[in-house]
């Protein structure tokens, strides 16, 4: 199927993928949440996922590798297993239930920024002048969302929804910094965080009696998150940063996603995209281009 394609233009292909089916997932969320409360899709979301995960550990002959992970490796999975998918996807569910689509999506894309915030007191990085003013586009960009276009007054019509939102980004963000000296196989390590996760999930499902069988339309979206968000994705994004010739070029289209979700958002769930949620990506978009051409500009001179 690719022996006429380069490795690069097979790195356009799965980024391309990932791209489409990253656009439609705040469509997917809004539409399974309807069916089934923010817990009960995270259960059935990530059961979906571990199997596909599984499925693909499994047919690339990995499962073996398991075996060379350190009882230390296996704590940091049960670890990163709680905060995603299990609290991630909790409180971001949660923040899509009381928050339009747009709002909770464009806002929960600022969390590059959030890293680097975080990478401050974790990594022992600096921040200088220049990472600090993209910061403050990017935050603008969010109040601008949030408020709907009223910045001054700062009324924002769900500050909880808002909240959720804001904290599924530390907690993304706290994943990855946490994640950064990983050394094991990236499919397997997914695999066994997704797996560890689900007993997490289990027992708030028990304490919060949430347990219900899901109808064919909530089976449907769980599966589709569960499959599209959390497992094929992940792993073909991967794929195309190891077969692209330029990594950059690939990790820049991630750009393209909260347009195009816009553009789903609103032919799906027939959501009136508000000029103000435009203006917000812009800015949002804007301060993470800042934050990427400055870092490489500081990689240039160290």
């Amino acid at each position: 199927m690719f022996s006429g394609f380069s490795n690069q233009n097979k790195a356009y292909f799965f980024a391309g993928i990932v791209i489409f089916f990253w656009s439609t997932v705040a469509t997917a969320f809004k539409l399974a949440l309807n069916h089934l409360e923010p817990i009960q899709l995270v259960f059935y979301s990530t059961l979906f996922s571990v199997i596909v995960l599984f499925l693909i550990t499994l047919i690339q002959g990995k499962l073996g590798l398991i075996k060379s992970f350190s009882k230390s490796d296996l704590v940091r999975c049960a670890f990163l297993g709680l905060l995603n998918p299990c609290l991630y996807y909790i409180i971001l569910f949660k923040g899509y239930d009381v928050l339009p689509a747009q709002e909770a999506m464009v806002i929960n894309f600022s969390w590059p920024i959030m890293i680097v915030i975080l990478s401050i007191p974790i990594l022992k990085q600096k921040i200088d002048i220049k990472s600090f003013l993209s910061i403050v586009v990017c935050y603008i960009g969010v109040v601008v969302i949030a408020s709907k276009g009223n910045v001054f007054s700062m009324q924002f019509e769900s500050p909880l929804g808002v909240g959720y939102i804001l904290i599924t980004t530390v907690i993304w963000s706290l994943f990855w910094l946490f994640n950064t000296k990983n050394s094991n196989d990236s499919v397997v390590s997914l695999f066994l965080i997704f797996l560890f996760s689900l007993p997490y999930i289990l027992i708030i499902v028990y304490l919060s009696d949430s347990f219900v069988i899901p109808s064919l339309e909530g089976a449907i979206g769980s599966a589709y998150i569960g499959l599209f968000e959390m497992g094929v994705s992940v792993v073909l994004w991967q794929l195309a940063l190891k077969t692209s010739t330029t990594v950059s070029r690939i990790a820049s289209l991630v750009f393209i996603t909260p347009f195009l979700s816009l553009l789903i958002l609103h032919f799906v769930l027939k959501e009136d995209i508000l000029v103000s949620t435009i203006f917000g990506v812009i800015l949002i978009c804007l301060g993470l281009i800042l934050q990427k051409y400055f870092s490489s500009k500081s990689a240039e001179i160290t």
